[in-house]
């Protein structure tokens, strides 16, 4: 069997694990070829390859990013896309199946192929950590862990200075980020989508910290919304899926708590630092167990599905359960630590 391999999306340490482990496991275990789709569908709606045996493999795992490439390209919409043409390109490069690493927007394109009957698995990949389907995503554990680093820096200055630090990671739906990392920072505040929660709320908690003689700290999820708000706060226009980008709500919350409260107030958007550099020893155990599975998922034929955490053990779920919805944060989860701010 000849598999195609593409990563696709935003990109996320642990990608070349999942590579790397899905290539040796093919070969070793079942004498499988492997070839590399660049830049994620594009590859596969153009036919781009490149060989994936061995030797490209050897040591990728503690790298950062993908060896592949990834774009946001979708496999229908692109010049030359659609199910018969990128069946005409499998058959025309003698390619039996695809594996398909990426998050929401990844699984939805790979589940219509499937759907088409084009033979596709799925690999979860978010560092959202917000597909349901799994109980967690490689990537999470290493954007947590940049967070919470970034966190303990803000903390010694905002300390050296009695000012309010305003912390911003990533997070469009969900706050699985900001609350994994606020907590390990030991944040005074933590502002996540699935509760907003209004300026004076914020800033109550803001003054505590301070009339207690400490610099406060708030970590927020860019798709925060002040309550009233209808909209994520976003001023950079869209992305190639047409969604908002987003990024400085709190560059509008920092000097929205300055005026509310007295306190000097800095913000810092942490952006894509979350998504580079090499991925946790904790990333490179479950992506390496994905692409495990995944390749043993296509041994079995069992295309049109997605290998998923569920407790300590990888299983196979539809790509129909994987997209059923987004797992956001409970209101018991966001309750139980909430006692702790201010």
């Amino acid at each position: 069997m000849r598999i195609g391999i593409l990563t696709s999306g935003g990109d996320c340490p642990g990608l070349n694990a999942v590579i790397r482990a899905a290539v040796l496991t093919g070969i070793k275990e079942y004498d499988f070829e492997f070839v590399g789709l660049r830049d994620g569908w594009r590859g596969l709606v153009q036919g781009d390859v490149r060989t994936l045996n061995r030797s490209a493999v050897r040591g990728i795992s503690r790298v950062g990013g993908t060896i592949l490439g990834t774009s946001r390209t979708n496999p229908y919409d692109a010049e030359g896309g659609g199910a018969d043409n990128i069946a005409a390109t499998m058959k025309r490069l003698g390619i039996d199946g695809i594996i398909a690493i990426g998050g929401e927007g990844t699984l939805a394109g790979a589940k219509r192929l499937a759907d088409d009957g084009i033979p596709v698995l799925g690999v979860p990949k978010t560092i959202d950590n917000d597909l349901a389907a799994t109980d967690y995503t490689f990537g999470f554990d290493t954007a947590v862990e940049i967070a919470t680093e970034a966190g303990d820096r803000l903390r010694t200055t905002g300390d050296s200075h009695m000012r309010c630090m305003v912390l911003e990671v990533m997070g469009r739906h969900v706050g699985w980020i900001a609350l994994h990392s606020g907590i390990s920072v030991g944040a005074h505040a933590i502002l996540i989508p699935e509760h907003p929660m209004t300026i004076e709320e914020i800033s109550e908690y803001v003054r505590s910290v301070y009339d207690r003689g400490r610099a406060p700290l708030v970590v927020v999820s860019e798709g925060f919304k002040l309550a009233g708000m209808d909209e994520e706060y976003s001023r950079k226009g869209v992305d190639a899926s047409n969604r908002p980008r987003l990024g400085g709500i709190s560059e509008m919350l920092a000097p929205m708590i300055e005026e509310a409260t007295g306190i000097e107030s800095r913000s810092t958007v942490l952006g894509h630092i979350q998504r580079g550099g090499a991925p946790t020893g904790s990333d490179r155990v479950l992506a390496t167990r994905f692409g495990i599975a995944a390749v043993r998922a296509a041994a079995d034929g069992e295309w049109g599905s997605m290998v998923a955490l569920r407790g300590t053990e990888i299983e196979r779920v539809s790509f129909a359960e994987a997209l059923g919805e987004l797992k956001t944060v409970p209101q018991s989860r966001y309750e139980e630590i909430k006692h702790l701010f201010g």
